[in-house]
């Protein structure tokens, strides 16, 4: 029933009057332990269980023969605590020590071995050696259908745990099958509302959002729920489980309010039902920190994962591998605030309890690269995010099957570093790798391969193919429409996305009707200060800009810096990105110093969030160039431009794009003070390298011809001039203004899709 003190007093009560009445060493004795021990094992209270089940065991090896059928049910409690604790050898060993017991006393099929084999899988699963935990799983269940008859209950669990291990393996139609055979034996086994039914339905639940089918997801969570508000007492810690479960769905479902709200459920109950500091109450305040991550209140967010930290601490030894996912949860809401040293401290200290508490090739170490991967993506260190994500990739080729989905992120997050890199025909191939993969695992329409086709879109988009970013796009949008409710954030990043793309393509109406819808979504999805809202109007700000709309724009960037102001730390990279926008607008609006007032604190700021040669750094010096060059003080303009380059040369492949537009720039001045020659040489190098890194008709290249063009037109070489100016069919003047337009927000927009 859950009610662990009374049981605990009742076991007590027995052992005060097995001492009175019986010698010191009667096997009572050892039941009396060994109960008391189950209870502290329940209560989350490891080490008090260990020790009354050690207590257990050595009573019985006083009073009893050496290979006692008893021993072997002492051990298997031994070990099930380890197991709980994280100590996978010692478990192992305890029940592997049952098991050789169990073999000298008891006849060949007897149930126990099956007990024995189901434990020794319960490890290899917790130890991520799925091929193990499945052949012992699969040992237990034959040997019960032998001793037992065909629908008695312990063949139920046998299939239960058989569905657990292809679960992990993201084998999920052969994990739905293995439960739903469970639960139909459970119908003819048990009474019609039996806790165990619920358990069936909690996991066949855990499966339908594993594939996101969320709303058969939530209604086997409340199935489930239904049962044991029949079955339980009012504040069983089970109730806990459920509402969490629930919890889930709708958080995965972008609805935060009701996910918070059965989260805070779930806390209540074990307030009531367990012990203050028993480890689900850390799982409980890690769930609500997750919610508070996706809502964007990352101060709420770092002090609820905080809090389970602290639990964990108390309750569990300092290396079990709960720590290490408090960490890592930890890492992520600093990368979230751009604290990106703090980010990866958490993350490495993950990895090295990690690396303390499970075996070489765990899948949690390929989630621990991944995630400083990322870190290092944001800090611009693209090689180090590279091989992150290489040795994320390669421990999760060895330990899960060929098309799991986690296989599938870690292609998807080196496409995304090559795409940074602009190795585009690289990051397309990681991220159709990626999408090949989850078109196996993944039922057709699931949110992840929304995800897929938007990266796919982002990287055509960058790639200036707007047709195939616009066509990956809109397929990323039907997908949502069929996997998720109607205002579910991811549907605002998407039409965010394809607003980039019209903008791009300069539609400016379609893009602003794009944003606009993405910022309604938002209005009904998010609080009212999420960072999200920032991105929304700093796109709009960006369509007006480019339209030429000023006040208008500079207003949209305006609205999204005061909500930085609120929803982000002083020194988020984001509000340098505000203010580089908004300088552009200044810049735009022949207001030059105020302009160069907003890059320079955006310069600042960047200084502040970013290592010292991140590629933003580079475009802060390009843009501050950019308004030198405007005033006419070319030395400076020249000046900002070299430090731009400097950075690029280090903080890029030789090849990227960017050192187009540096070396284009740089080209411009030149232009400007009437040293044609550099000029030429500049635009000249600007072109081989888009030449290299753009696919032949991109209007960059355009762009290069239109400018070597009109340095030939000032050098009265009109032949060489034609020649090249005919190559694009653009005016010359908005070519050549063209280069003051910043990108920074057009490659970030989409950053929030880009990590499954």
């Amino acid at each position: 029933m859950g009610e662990y003190s009374k049981a605990l007093s009742s076991y007590e009560r027995s052992l005060e009057i097995r001492k009175i009445a019986l010698p010191s060493n009667h096997p009572d004795f050892a039941q009396s332990y060994n109960s008391i021990g189950s209870v502290y094992d329940k209560m989350g209270e490891y080490s008090k269980a260990l020790s009354s089940y050690e207590r257990s065991l050595e009573i019985l090896k006083i009073a009893l023969p050496p290979n006692h059928p008893d021993f072997a049910q002492s051990y298997n409690n031994i070990g099930l605590v380890y197991n709980k604790i994280g100590e996978y050898s010692k478990a192992l060993s305890s029940y592997e020590q049952s098991l050789e017991i169990r073999k000298i006393a008891l006849p060949p099929n007897h149930p126990n071995f099956a007990q024995s084999y189901n434990n020794i899988g319960w490890v290899y699963n917790n130890m991520s050696e799925y091929s193990k935990a499945l052949s012992s799983y699969e040992r237990s269940l034959e040997i019960w259908k032998i001793a037992l008859p065909p629908n008695h209950p312990d063949l139920a669990t046998s299939y239960y745990n058989i569905g657990g291990v292809y679960s992990h393996m993201g084998e999920y139609s052969k994990a739905l099958s293995s439960y739903e055979r469970s639960l139909e034996i459970r119908k003819i086994a048990l009474p019609p509302n039996h806790p165990d039914f619920a358990h069936s339905y909690n996991n066949i639940g855990l499966v339908y959002n594993n594939m996101g089918e969320y709303s058969k997801a939530l209604s086997s969570y409340e199935r489930s729920l239904e049962i044991r508000k029949i079955a339980l007492p009012s504040n069983h810690p089970d109730f806990a489980q459920s509402y969490n479960s629930i919890g889930s769905v709708y958080d995965e479902m972008g609805e935060y309010s009701k996910a918070l709200s059965s989260y805070e459920q779930s806390l209540e109950i074990l307030k009531i039902a367990l012990p203050p500091n028993h480890p689900d109450f850390a799982e409980s305040y890690n769930n609500i920190g997750l919610v508070y991550n996706n809502m964007g209140e990352c101060s709420k967010a770092l002090s609820s994962y905080e809090r389970s930290l602290q639990i964990l601490k108390i309750a569990l030894p300092p290396n079990h591998p709960d720590f290490a996912q408090s960490y890592n949860n930890i890492g992520l809401v600093y990368n979230n605030m751009g604290e990106y040293s703090k980010a990866l401290s958490s993350y490495e200290r993950s990895l090295e309890i990690w690396k303390i508490a499970l075996p070489p090739n765990h899948p949690h170490f390929a989630k621990s690269y991944n995630n400083i991967g990322l870190v290092y993506n944001n800090m611009g260190e693209y090689s180090k995010a590279v091989s992150s994500y290489e040795q994320s990739l390669e421990i999760r080729k060895i330990a899960l099957p060929p098309n799991h989905p986690d296989l599938a992120t870690s292609y998807n997050n080196i496409g995304l570093v090559y795409n940074k890199m602009g190795e585009y025909s690289k990051a397309l191939s990681s991220y159709e790798q990626s999408l090949e993969i989850l078109k196996i695992a993944l039922p057709p329409n699931h949110p992840d391969l929304a995800t897929s086709y938007n990266n796919i879109g982002l990287l055509y988009n960058n790639m200036g193919e707007y047709s195939k970013a616009l066509s990956s796009y809109e397929r990323s949008l039907e997908i949502l429409k069929i996997a998720l409710p109607p205002n579910h954030p991811d549907f605002a990043q998407s039409y965010n996305n394809i607003g980039l793309v019209y903008n791009n393509m300069g539609e400016y109406s379609k893009a602003l009707s794009s944003y606009e819808q993405s910022l309604e979504i938002r209005k009904i999805a998010l609080p009212p200060n999420h960072p999200d809202f920032a991105q929304s109007y700093n796109n709009i700000g960006l369509v007006y800009n480019d339209m030429g709309e000023y006040l208008k724009a500079l207003s949209s960037y305006e609205r999204s810096l005061e909500i930085l102001k609120i929803a982000l730390p002083p020194n988020h990279r984001d509000f340098a990105e505000s203010y580089n926008n908004i300088g552009l607008v200044f810049n735009n609006m022949g207001e030059y110093s105020k302009a160069l007032s907003a890059y320079e604190q955006s310069l600042e700021i960047w200084k502040i969030a970013l290592p010292p040669n991140h590629p933003d750094l580079a475009t802060s010096y390009n843009n501050i160039g950019l308004v030198y060059n405007d005033m006419g003080e070319y030395s400076k303009a020249l000046s900002s431009y070299e430090r731009s380059l400097e950075i690029l040369k280090i903080a890029l492949p030789p090849n990227h794009r960017d050192f187009a537009e540096s070396y284009n720039n740089i080209g411009l001045v030149y232009n400007n003070m009437g040293e044609y020659s550099k000029a030429l040489s500049s635009y000249e190098q600007s072109l081989e390298i888009w030449k290299v890194a753009l696919p032949r008709n991109h209007p960059d290249l355009a762009i290069s011809y239109n400018n070597i063009g009109s340095v030939y037109d000032n050098m009265g070489e009109y032949s060489k001039a034609l020649s090249s100016v005919e190559k694009d069919t653009t005016n010359i003047d908005n070519l050549v203004q063209w280069n003051s337009n910043n990108r920074l927000f057009t490659s970030s927009s989409s950053r929030r899709l880009q990590h499954i």
